[in-house]
């Protein structure tokens, strides 16, 4: 899956958040309703202008920007942090 063809991040829309391209529908509205669950179907019946394929580049996106090295951290750290 190309998810650079269908999510594309421009600061004059969105505050440049990451979207669906030619929507205004971003990557972290699809997260939000994912968790709250909806389903793929629910979601694109709901907006009609996302397919599928929309859905599963958000969550390809955000498995990219997981994986990216500085954002890894240690969960005993953290623990410790927010006790």
């Amino acid at each position: 899956m190309d998810v650079e063809e269908r999510i594309i991040a421009d600061p004059a829309v969105m505050g440049g958040k990451p979207i669906i391209r030619g929507t205004r529908i971003t990557v972290e509205l699809i997260m939000r309703k994912l968790c709250e669950g909806m389903s793929v179907d629910d979601l694109v019946h709901a907006y009609p202008m996302l397919h599928q394929e929309d859905i599963y580049a958000a969550l390809h996106y955000c498995a990219r920007v997981i994986d990216i090295p500085f954002l890894r951290f240690d969960a005993d750290e953290w623990r410790k942090k927010t006790e």
